[in-house]
């Protein structure tokens, strides 16, 4: 696992580029902090400060790919030594899908993919909510998954997230055993309808994976489930944060009219 260490002086790096550029990296903590394959992770120090830092996220076939570079340091190359020492791993691990993750704002992102082979695939919104007044409702019930739900979930996940079968099962391996995350069945009127994973780190709180049946949809049964878990983890303390991809404008105007609010978007481009 990485070190606390390192993930101090990831942190810290972040902060430092998000101060400077006005804009929020996407480094998927959750996953950092339970890393478990270190050849995932590509530092570059100058006297024991760290100048540049690449992360590979797996799901599946696909790794997404995001990183950063310390603002005074920049336009040395540093980014691209990095790159081309991932490039190198992510075909011995034979993924067979490469996205490159940056903020739609970040200048000098767009300017370093431009001299890439790549193209520009989807954006997605980072949603944060805003305190408000929510009612519960009791006729949906949220459980914790259970080892005899995993067909469930990767069915929901192929149907939901265009996933193959086979990476919807690589990526619930990958996952099941995070310690800092929770996964629920939605269940309405005694059937299982959907699911939702939920991870809690330092008084943050992620929404991932949240899909409803298709048989089930247009039942308000996603509304009531989201009020129910924002609700629960306001009480609890969390602020509560989501990604929903730009083009998916049903979830988008669900979670809008739940109080959650767009601060930044996410592009992805898709190496070639």
């Amino acid at each position: 696992m990485l070190t606390n260490e390192q993930l101090h002086t990831i942190e810290v790096l972040q902060k430092e580029c998000e101060q400077t550029d006005n804009i929020q990296l996407k480094l998927n903590w959750d996953m950092l902090r339970q890393r478990d394959d270190l050849s995932m992770d590509f530092f570059y120090e100058e006297n024991g400060q760290l100048i540049a830092y690449l992360a590979l996220y797996g799901f599946g076939s696909t790794v997404e790919v995001c990183g950063m570079v310390k603002p005074s340091a920049r336009r040395k190359h540093h980014f691209s030594t990095l790159w081309l020492q991932a490039l190198q791993v992510i075909q011995e691990k034979g993924f067979q899908k490469i996205l490159l993750n940056t903020p739609d704002s970040s200048v000098t992102a767009k300017e370093w993919l431009a001299t890439q082979s790549c193209t520009y695939d989807f954006s997605e919104f980072q949603m944060q909510w805003e305190q408000q007044l929510l009612e519960k409702s009791e006729d949906i019930l949220i459980r914790q998954s259970l080892p005899s739900d995993v067909d469930f979930e990767v069915h929901l996940d192929v149907l939901a997230f265009n996933l193959s079968e086979d990476d919807a099962r690589i990526h619930h391996e990958d996952i099941k055993d995070r310690t800092e995350e929770h996964r629920f069945i939605i269940v309405a009127d005694g059937t299982d309808v959907g699911k939702i994973r939920v991870s809690k780190i330092d008084g943050e709180a992620y929404i991932y994976g949240f899909a409803i049946s298709p048989e089930f949809q247009g039942k308000g049964y996603g509304g009531k489930t989201l009020r129910n878990i924002v609700k629960q983890l306001h009480e609890e303390g969390y602020s509560v944060g989501l990604d929903v991809e730009a083009k998916n404008m049903h979830a988008l105007r669900l979670y809008e009219n739940i109080g959650f609010k767009s601060i930044q978007a996410q592009d992805y481009y898709l190496w070639n």
